[in-house]
């Protein structure tokens, strides 16, 4: 079988995607998933999306990760399939698209795309970390130096042994000059990725919810470049929440499984 796919990146962020409005992917193939994210024997990304056709909206979404699973909401994922639809001429410049956690709203702007994300209301807040789902779940944790950290074995400790089996995404945040400066464990990757979207978004909801900031725009640098999060604060929680940044197309392939 000949695979024809797109390389993407979000802020360091990367994913093979791929044209499957015609359904003729093997999506239940967790083998072949797993083996296009490997960085040695396949494509290497952190994880694969497929484009479908929605009955209703532009576009649908189905997000994988490295480790060949479906998952849950991906943040940059979105961004960039939003760049992906725009150059395959689905959608111009603005889009709606439906996937695992709902409906999205996005706009394109040249390569700066602002996705959408879902509402959040509640927050669990704990002595040391914060958790909440955006879309995934995740751990957010300030440390005071976040740029020596030891993300890998800190992360893979909480990932497991706080959240069990089923697992979170681990953030690690310092605040800078800025805004604040974040570094994630993904869970599924089961490595720290270059940056995490639905992890910044968390971060940035986190912050304002402990009080560490009132800013309702959040700029956040992760190891793969500068996202930035918007936000509103009503009585039923966080709304029109925005995660905006780049999303760049890297290259074209075909590969034969």
């Amino acid at each position: 079988m000949q695979i024809t796919f797109y390389k993407y990146q979000g802020t360091g962020n990367d994913f093979v995607m791929i044209d499957n409005r015609d359904l003729s992917f093997p999506k239940q193939d967790t083998k072949l998933i797993n083996k296009l994210c490997d960085r040695r024997f396949g494509i290497g990304a952190d994880g694969l999306i497929l484009l479908e056709n929605d009955n209703n909206l532009d576009f649908k979404m189905v997000y994988y990760n490295a480790d060949g699973n479906e998952s849950t909401m991906c943040g940059n994922g979105g961004r960039c399939l939003v760049a992906f639809a725009n150059f395959l001429g689905v959608v111009k410049d603005e889009a709606t698209f439906n996937a695992v956690d709902g409906l999205h709203n996005a706009t394109i702007n040249g390569d700066i795309v602002s996705l959408q994300m879902i509402n959040v209301e509640t927050i669990k807040e704990k002595e040391s970390y914060l958790f909440l789902d955006t879309g995934s779940p995740h751990h957010v944790q300030l440390v005071p130096n976040v740029t020596d950290f030891d993300v890998f074995a800190e992360g893979k400790k909480i990932r497991y042994g706080l959240y069990g089996a089923a697992g979170s995404n681990v953030n690690f945040v310092a605040k800078n000059d800025k805004g604040y400066e974040v570094r994630t464990y993904e869970r599924g990757v089961e490595d720290e990725t270059l940056s995490c979207g639905t992890g910044v978004t968390a971060v940035a909801l986190a912050m304002h919810k402990s009080g560490d900031t009132n800013a309702t725009t959040i700029p956040i640098k992760a190891m793969g470049g500068n996202l930035e999060i918007s936000f509103t604060v009503e009585e039923e929680g966080y709304k029109n929440i925005f995660l905006t940044g780049p999303a760049k197309q890297v290259f074209k392939g075909e590969i034969v499984c």
